[in-house]
């Protein structure tokens, strides 16, 4: 009998839902042996219950085997809201955020020479929050807390994965040369983790540089490693070499759970009226397969989205017809050959 397997599923806000809801629908028609448990994240939730990330919800994502997540809303001048996802990496140490971007056939405008992922250190850097008002209102600080053991496991999960995928160098992204203690302290361990690694070269980029050879040639990259905003920004812009963010999807990986997730916003002008792209939100899935070892039915489901790409069968955003549901009937029909 096969292993079954527990995957948490947080809907989240806007769109969130809709595209996470054809996800489910993919997952479903496999043959593996998945449990769905449903948990409750996003500006959605806080209104509800007053909270954006119950503990409810870190529970189930931590005792989960893994976790789907759809957009969440993330209001910028709410009081007492903070970002759930943030708030979430934390709780259950989601440390490494990684973005595989791939160049697909068939599709229209995106770059054919990318196959590329960018890892991101996920819980500290610039985001870590630690802000202040000084001067009466008129000037507002905030801390960038670059920490060596931060340093150190984001570097190490960076080299580790590009042996494991056979890639045979390493970009450190950063600016030393103006941010000499921060980015000094990542360049500094990243350097020391390589030395570890002898089969693959550690290559550096300022983070400047390291943007317009993403534009100019990103098939000169394997992988990227670098700190928590350098790769928030520089893994979009990857991901719009290869069709934009209905395509893009991500995890965050820790020791003891991983959350696999679309890259696009909760998109709340256009939920409920069936425009949302579902393929970042299905490739998030085939990304957990793949995190479960279930190497067969990724592989099924992958394909089955080249299919529809290769055919234009998607949604307005990529140049199709079709509404949300409407791509997933014309994946299932091709997972069904």
């Amino acid at each position: 009998m096969a292993e079954q397997h527990t995957i948490c599923v947080l809907p989240g806000d806007g769109i969130g839902p809709e595209v996470i809801r054809e996800s489910v629908r993919v997952l479903d028609a496999l043959p593996a042996s998945l449990r769905l448990v449903y948990g409750d994240i996003g500006y959605g939730c806080f209104q509800r219950c007053g909270t954006s990330l119950p503990d409810e919800t870190i529970t189930k994502v931590a005792e989960a085997d893994a976790t789907l997540l759809g957009a969440v809303e993330t209001p910028p001048d709410l009081p007492g809201y903070s970002s759930p996802v943030v708030g979430l990496r934390r709780h259950v140490d989601l440390f490494a955020n990684v973005r595989p971007c791939r160049s697909s056939r068939g599709l229209a405008g995106a770059r054919p020479d990318v196959d590329l992922v960018v890892v991101r250190e996920n819980t500290e850097g610039l985001y870590s929050q630690r802000e202040r008002i000084e001067d009466g209102g008129d000037t507002a600080i905030g801390e960038r807390v670059i920490t060596r053991n931060g340093c150190e496991r984001i570097a190490r999960f960076a080299f580790s994965l590009a042996k494991q995928r056979g890639f045979g160098k390493v970009t450190a992204v950063h600016k030393a040369n103006i941010l000499r203690e921060t980015c000094g302290l990542f360049r500094r361990v990243v350097r020391e983790v390589a030395a570890g690694f002898p089969a693959i070269e550690l290559q550096e980029m300022l983070v400047d540089n390291a943007a317009m050879q993403l534009v100019l040639d990103p098939s000169q990259f394997q992988v990227l490693v670098t700190t928590n905003l350098f790769g928030d920004i520089l893994s979009d812009e990857a991901c719009a070499l290869v069709g934009g963010p209905g395509l893009a999807c991500s995890v965050n990986w820790g020791p003891r759970a991983a959350v696999f997730e679309p890259v696009h916003r909760s998109a709340p002008d256009i939920a409920g009226r069936g425009l949302a792209n579902p393929l970042a939100a299905i490739l998030a899935a085939s990304m957990l397969l793949r995190h479960l070892r279930l190497e067969v039915d990724a592989e099924r489901v992958e394909k089955a989205v080249h299919g529809v790409l290769e055919k234009g069968l998607t949604t307005p955003d990529l140049g199709g017809k079709l509404s949300t549901p409407g791509v997933t009937e014309q994946l299932l029909a091709m997972m069904a050959r």
